[in-house]
């Protein structure tokens, strides 16, 4: 029984951590794809609804219409033109798989960046913070970036018609393009690049999720109070909520560049990482523009071509590494060298240097310092599936001695 109850048969709480993680992560993929999937096929179904021919139908309101066959049955979706003119005690709200994906992801964010701060957040070459200030203003970048994009959106306003809306959506659209590219540039000269990839794809999806919560739900909800108390709704709420629409699905991909590339060293290492943050979000951008416009029946090749250009940049900028400083410490602690012998060396030493890095002498170990630290600590890919079982208190005692020895280096 005493056995049974030892701290061997309990996770430690490196586990618990990793397990939280993974379950998180899986959660919020999961209703991530929801999400989105639910968002392209309205974007879809809106772009593809015919004029019914039927005049009982146009007699009631509707104003477009859809015949479709999948999973072996027939179905006939029906847009109104406002709404009907008796509306079911049931309705099915979309906002869930929205408000579901963005707690799933703030709720990793916090167990993944926030908790471990100096590990994940903070880079003494681009600011050494303290974790309490690195957290604040890693969490100010969702709640600004929301003010922000909210107040450009009631700023620039509505268009009386066509010709006037249509300049307002383009001037909407570069200011808000130029915010994001400023909010990118900050994010990588206060945090981690690593993190300051995640934070703006967080931002943006923070962006997303409150078009639902704040504008397109309370909008629907009070059409449907003026339709069941009798009386006509306001059209601006529909035309507000459309636009807000619009704009999330123009964020979806320029998200998951953003959130999946910080995953790779190469991009989120380069020398002018917010630049190439903003070339692959636009590429995202413009191939989702490609989509919705192919859905309307044009597909113009212009789209395509800035995205390859976009993309075909980037490869080029991450070819730039950053300026490193000569560290302050140019003797390596007998911890760390004996760390380095004891979980490294198999894999890289003369007669088996992997990847064709060399870790058997003192002086090699101090020049990979940085490639170290972003495998062993950041992306945690070495040792490769932890076949030497390095712990976590190790891991820490690589990032210390790397925040230590580090200066902050020339920034672009």
């Amino acid at each position: 029984m005493v056995e049974f109850f030892s701290s061997a048969w309990f996770p430690s709480a490196g586990l618990w951590m990793e397990w939280l993680q993974l379950l998180l992560r899986s959660l919020h993929v999961v209703v991530g794809i929801a999400w989105i999937g639910a968002s392209f096929y309205f974007v879809w179904l809106d772009n593809h609804l015919e004029k019914p021919l039927d005049p009982e139908l146009l007699r009631k309101g509707v104003d477009g219409e859809l015949w479709a066959v999948h999973g072996g049955g027939f179905y006939n979706p029906q847009k109104y033109m406002l709404a009907p003119a008796g509306l079911p005690q049931r309705l099915h709200w979309f906002y869930w798989e929205s408000y579901s994906t963005w707690l799933s992801g703030f709720a990793l964010f916090v167990a993944l960046y926030l908790f471990q701060a100096n590990t994940y957040l903070i880079d003494p070459r681009v600011q050494a913070w303290s974790p309490g200030v690195a957290v604040a203003l890693a969490l100010s970048f969702f709640v600004v970036g929301w003010l922000v994009y909210d107040l450009l959106c009631r700023l620039v306003g509505m268009g009386n018609d066509a010709a006037e809306q249509l300049f307002k959506e383009r001037l909407l659209g570069l200011l808000i393009a130029c915010f994001i590219v400023f909010s990118s540039w900050l994010a990588c000269h206060l945090f981690a690049s690593r993190a300051a990839f995640l934070i703006i794809g967080a931002m943006l999806a923070s962006i997303m999720s409150a078009n639902v919560l704040m504008v397109i739900i309370p909008g629907q909800r009070k059409v449907i109070e003026a339709m069941r108390a009798g009386k006509l709704p306001d059209s601006m709420y529909g035309k507000r909520g459309k636009q807000r629409s619009v704009h999330n699905t123009y964020f979806t991909l320029p998200v998951l560049f953003a959130m999946l590339s910080n995953h790779y060293p190469s991009v989120y290492q380069a020398q002018y990482a917010w630049i190439l943050l903003c070339l692959l979000m636009a590429a995202g951008a413009m191939i989702r523009f490609w989509f919705v416009q192919r859905h309307k029946g044009q597909q113009r090749p212009w789209p395509w071509l800035v995205a390859s250009l976009c993309v075909v940049s980037g490869i080029v900028l991450s070819t730039h590494k950053p300026e490193v400083a000569a560290p302050k410490l140019v003797t390596l602690p007998e911890p760390v060298w004996n760390l380095v012998q004891l979980k490294c060396m198999s894999c890289h030493q003369a007669s088996q240097a992997s990847k064709q890095v060399r870790l058997d002498d003192p002086t090699l170990v101090i020049s990979q310092r940085e490639a170290i630290y972003q495998q062993v600590v950041i992306t945690r890919q070495m040792p490769f599936n932890n076949a030497t079982g390095i712990s976590e208190d190790e891991r820490q005692l690589i990032a210390n001695w790397f925040a230590e020895s580090a200066q902050p280096p020339t920034r672009q």
